[in-house]
């Protein structure tokens, strides 16, 4: 994959992230990650899929500077990270739009923040924005009076106008309806492409994993670790014709044969802590 050396979108050289050997628990004998490894390259979009419960969330959080692994290190473009930054910008599962802005109001909110001046440039790029993901029109509207998918697109462009290098994203699209769902990897692809801002994708959703990423990794049951990591060589730009393609088939049912076993082993562990309760 040709990775790009600048973000188009926002200006800005996309990230690289890193975990080495990261240990994280909730305390002693809630073990939650186990000696974890990998990397997001710069301008990948790199997706994260595993079992319930087994610290995809806590990987966010980390790399996003929120907590502090027990061992280990998180890095961005090889500096430890040592707390939150602009660098790096989390979309969450829940919504994050203030309800008392408008479309437009909460697009520009993170550059206002930052005490930018919302004319010129930035406008631009959030005309830009808006424009890419279909909301043109809309700018005038309250969160409460868009749909959820409008919601969640409005979520992304938030995010990107802050000009961030990394893109970590939290199951971004549950509880979506399965067309809405789709609408929602189709505009995530496109900014993706056209900005070229690396994106961390943590999904439950296998098909949706090589449909929109560029490389995937599988990890355990917790305390979990990475079980596999398989790179995605589906053609850019990506399209929904590339779902019925031989070589997606293959690459599908090998991440379902990877998933079962964990899949496997996490309800043999729920069924086993039912029962010593119920002892």
């Amino acid at each position: 994959m040709s990775l790009p050396a600048l973000n188009t979108v926002t200006g800005v050289e996309p990230g690289e992230m890193e975990m080495r050997g990261v240990y994280y628990s909730f305390g002693e004998g809630k073990e939650v990650l186990d000696n974890v490894s990998f990397k997001v390259e710069k301008g990948s979009f790199t997706c994260f899929c595993g079992p319930s419960g087994c610290g995809k969330t806590s990987i966010i959080n980390l790399l996003a500077g929120y907590t502090v692994p027990d061992m280990g290190e998180c890095l961005i473009d090889g500096v430890p990270v040592s707390g939150p930054g602009a660098d790096r910008l989390v979309v969450f599962q829940e919504t994050a739009l203030l309800p008392w802005m408008t479309l437009w109001e909460n697009t520009l909110y993170g550059p206002k923040v930052q005490g930018k001046d919302l004319m010129g440039e930035v406008a631009d790029r959030a005309e830009e924005l808006i424009n890419m993901v279909g909301l043109t029109g809309f700018e005038e509207k309250y969160p409460s009076q868009l749909s959820g998918g409008m919601q969640r697109r409005a979520e992304l462009i938030r995010a990107l106008i802050n000009q961030p290098k990394v893109l970590l994203m939290d199951e971004p699209f549950r509880g979506l309806d399965a067309m809405t769902r789709s609408i929602m990897q189709e505009y995530i692809i496109k900014l993706f492409e056209h900005s070229g801002t690396t994106i961390l994708f943590v999904t439950a959703e296998l098909e949706e994993a090589i449909f929109v990423g560029d490389v995937a990794y599988f990890l355990t049951v917790a305390p979990a670790t990475v079980k596999k990591r398989m790179v995605i060589d589906l053609p850019r730009p990506r399209k929904f014709e590339h779902l019925t393609t031989s070589n997606f088939v293959e690459l599908q049912r090998e991440a379902i044969e990877t998933v079962d076993e964990e899949a496997q082993k996490a309800f043999s562990a729920f069924v086993k802590a039912k029962e010593k309760r119920t002892k």
